[in-house]
């Protein structure tokens, strides 16, 4: 158990000031060290006693657990022989009430110094100084220890960003809506401050929702920190959102812990990514702010469940870092390109000649496009992707214990790299390093940063089919899982009817895929404008899905379309990239001209 013994003395010319001297100090740790510190108290106080013959001593014992006279005892026995320095002056103070007696040997020479222990109110007020100031030591230890807190890190880090945005309408794509206002872009305002800076957009990662913006303004960079980024969190860990949410105009800190790793699709993109499940609260203008744990960024808020209470999505580093890292060659994320199926089912393992050591999951099929079509093919049981071993649930190991989907493997390559895929065909194993270059889907997923084809014609307002439009309408998901049968394949719909006299009775067609024109079968919308163009038959005929059929006579239906556009005020009949070249031109020299 370790001792600490402090000796202090006061000449008597300064008791009344409250003058304290430190004149050393000695520890026991062990029995072993007992004669060193003997030694050392007998040293000590020889000192004292060889300047100071006069004056008034106190041997000061702090001490913790046993041993007390290991340090005490020594010094006891070595005052009492020295009577002729003014023994009676000599008084000891201890914060333990029963030590242990002197030895036998020393007992007389002692009795007369020991009687003399007591409490007086000058080592209470002693006691009190000393805690205050280990309490002050200890305080500012622990300032420069202290690791800073989310709130001290944001202040000078993260920033309000304020956007102003329009769209095309999604059933009027010749309709630009109205501008809203948000936190996103374009403009930042620092915290404390009334400023707003203009901030440049540098790079757009649609699939990850992230975005870099530049403020070229030595002003706004004054007093700025950088964070850092960190790794991801592990389960159950303490994280901080900082941002600025709806709700009030200063920063936010909101606290929750780290609920699950998953891939989920991120709702900007419909993309597939790794994503942390916290419980912190995420508001809509949380987006984009740092999710802090201790002094380093594990991510960045995006998203929550609306439908629900205290479930937020952050963006982990390991997605920011490899948006980062790909920014300069635009580097998009790796994908399987590919449809399957699970094989917990014994029986389904035993059809495809699985050992019982063998676990994977069943190909359905293969987008025609991607590089994985020359290689894979359907009825295929993928066993492992880069040697990790594929579950019969789809899952992988991820980190300690827990498991994600095999498709992160893939997403976090680079389009430019392969992977080493491992299959069981037929009973053989075979391994094929594949090229993991996303390819566009037969239903677009979103059509960032671009206007909406439309064609106008009869009042029949057709255009390509995305998933936006999917979700904003009684359209079947079913086209979603669906692939291209060549790389400028769409799905041509009806989106629409403008009433007019020569399409009555079509109202019910909305919303059903155009299959063929005058019996030609439609590849893309750009390819349903060129066969109405040419159209040289009295009628023109839509064959629909559902075995629908929509027909209009073909000079009928071009008045109609005049008429209609002159009535509801739409610019053309179809949007500025499916019109000839010849037609464009013509326009703009004729906007040029001001006719």
């Amino acid at each position: 158990m370790t001792q600490l013994s402090q000796i202090f003395m006061k000449s008597p010319e300064t008791v009344s000031e409250g003058k304290r001297f430190v004149l050393g100090d000695f520890r026991s740790v062990s029995d072993r060290s007992r004669m060193e510190c003997e030694t050392d108290s007998y040293s000590v106080v020889s000192r004292s006693l060889k300047h100071f013959d006069t004056c008034e001593i106190w041997l000061m014992i702090m001490f913790r657990g046993s041993g007390f006279g290991r340090v005490l005892l020594p010094a006891v026995k070595f005052l009492a022989e020295k009577k002729a320095t003014c023994a009676s002056n000599l008084r000891f103070f201890s914060s333990d009430k029963s030590a242990p007696a002197p030895s036998d040997a020393a007992e007389n020479k002692t009795t007369s110094v020991v009687k003399n222990f007591f409490f007086p109110s000058i080592f209470q007020h002693w006691k009190k100084e000393l805690i205050q100031q280990e309490k002050e030591e200890s305080g500012v230890d622990e300032a420069k220890n202290r690791t800073p807190s989310a709130i001290d890190l944001g202040l000078n880090s993260v920033v309000k960003v304020f956007t102003v945005s329009s769209k095309p309408r999604l059933f009027q794509p010749w309709q630009i809506s109205m501008q809203n206002e948000c936190s996103g872009s374009v403009k930042v305002r620092k915290h404390g401050s009334s400023t707003k800076y203009k901030a440049k957009v540098l790079a757009i990662g649609h699939e990850c929702d992230l975005a870099i913006l530049e403020v070229n303004s030595d002003e706004f960079w004054k007093g700025m920190n950088f964070l850092d980024l960190g790794d991801i969190p592990n389960l159950q860990e303490e994280v901080a959102v900082v941002g600025y949410p709806c709700g009030g105009d200063s920063i936010s800190v909101t606290k929750g812990v780290v609920s699950r790793f998953e891939l989920i699709e991120y709702s900007h993109s419909s993309t597939e990514l790794l994503a942390i499940q916290i419980d912190a609260a995420i508001n809509s203008g949380n987006s984009g702010g740092p999710v802090i744990m201790g002094d380093r960024v594990v991510g960045v808020a995006f998203e929550s469940l609306f439908w629900s209470d205290g479930i937020g999505y952050i963006i982990p580093t390991t997605v920011v870092k490899h948006f980062l890292n790909g920014v300069e060659q635009h580097v998009s994320f790796g994908s399987v390109n590919l449809s399957y199926q699970t094989m917990e089912n014994a029986q389904i393992r035993e059809y495809y000649k699985m050992s019982d050591e063998m676990t994977g999951i069943l190909i359905n099929e293969i987008n025609p496009l991607s590089d994985a079509h020359k290689f894979l093919k359907k009825d295929d049981v993928i066993l492992a992707i880069d040697g990790v071993s594929i579950g019969n649930d789809s899952k992988v190991h991820f980190r300690k214990q827990e498991t994600i989907t095999f498709k992160h493997l893939v997403s976090m390559k680079k389009p430019c790299e392969t992977a080493l895929v491992k299959v069981l065909r037929e009973g053989k194993e075979h391994e094929f390093n594949i090229s993991v270059k996303p390819v566009q889907p037969l239903v677009p997923t979103q059509h960032f940063d671009k206007h909406r084809s439309y064609c106008i014609y009869g009042g029949v307002v057709l255009v390509a089919l995305t998933k936006p439009y999917i979700d904003s309408s009684y359209i079947s998901e079913s086209f979603l899982g669906k692939m291209p049968k060549k790389a400028v394949e769409q799905i041509v719909i009806i989106s629409q009817i403008l009433e007019d006299d020569i399409n009555a009775d079509y109202e019910g067609f909305e919303d059903l895929q155009v299959k063929k024109v005058n019996g030609v079968e439609v590849d893309n919308l750009k390819h349903l404008c060129q066969l109405i163009e040419e159209c040289c038959t009295r009628f023109l005929r839509l064959d629909l899905e559902n075995e629908k059929v929509l027909v209009l006579n073909n000079k009928s239906a071009e008045k109609a379309t005049s008429r209609i556009l002159k009535d509801l005020k739409i610019p053309s009949a179809m949007s500025e990239d499916l019109r000839p070249k010849q037609l464009n031109r013509g326009l703009k020299k004729r906007f040029n001209s001001g006719h």
